[in-house]
């Protein structure tokens, strides 16, 4: 098999298993595990793919930049974002997490109502500057660009001084092998510092998240309560993951 017919099954695997496990692709294929490892090199580089241990994830299509993201399905975050408001309790503290999910639950919070809303978020913060209801407080730390959020040490110590009822974090990748992950590791150790100061945490991610796999993992399915996507409910990915006990809220 040539290489280019190579790299097709591959993504061909990816698309249909959500999945590839070298060691099974070289022994149906009659070569060496080598060649297929260099063929799932090739097709990262290009983002095709997020390789793992003995193999390959689908590769999450949101690590693009801030400003790019906030044209990917506008439609499906909003979806996700209204879900998430519903959680929120007249009184309570939310930590929210930074990314457009995010900016979007800023957008659709009732104007009657009364919360308070930590974030490393300058964007939410501006977002939210006119809510009549809402008090603020921002953390503070370098400015990661990329998401424009703040983290580093400085903002995971500040962190640290914080609780809250609910955290609504947002990830890049949701899958049932690799967690949820994204796509820097200053990041996700930000918003594992996010989570760990909130007495419940559900994840924000629309459907093109849902089965792809980012480079740094951010928290294991049991450090969370439950998911808001709305990818469709037979989706292979949320079927594994109720099956495990995950709770999944649908956003229509």
């Amino acid at each position: 098999m040539l290489a280019a017919e190579r790299r097709d099954h591959l993504l061909d695997l990816l698309a249909r298993e959500g999945k590839v496990v070298a060691k099974d692709v070289a022994a149906e294929l009659g070569i060496s595990e080598d060649s297929i490892r260099r063929d799932l090199r090739d097709l990262a580089a290009e983002g095709l793919c997020q390789r793992v241990y003995g193999g390959a994830l689908p590769a999450s299509p949101a690590v693009v930049g801030y400003a790019e993201r906030q044209s990917v399905t506008p439609g499906g975050k909003r979806r996700v974002a209204a879900a998430a408001v519903d959680l929120i309790r007249p009184g309570g503290t939310l930590i929210l997490d930074g990314g457009t999910t995010a900016l979007a639950v800023a957008g659709l919070l009732p104007p009657d109502l009364d919360c308070t809303v930590i974030t490393h978020s300058p964007t939410v913060v501006a977002a939210l500057l006119d809510h009549p209801r809402a008090e603020l407080f921002l953390l503070g730390g370098r400015i990661f660009k990329h998401s424009a959020v703040a983290c580093g040490a400085a903002a995971v110590e500040a962190a640290q001084n914080v609780s809250a009822d609910l955290c609504l974090l947002g990830v890049t990748g949701v899958h049932p092998d690799a967690g949820l992950t994204t796509g820097d590791a200053d990041e996700a150790a930000m918003k594992r510092a996010l989570a760990a100061r909130a007495a419940e945490t559900w994840i924000l991610a629309s459907a093109e998240k849902i089965g792809t796999a980012s480079p740094f993992r951010v928290l294991p399915w049991d450090r969370v309560v439950g998911l808001i996507t709305d990818a469709a409910p037979d989706h292979p990915t949320l079927e594994r993951l109720a099956a495990a006990g995950v709770e999944i809220r649908r956003a229509n």
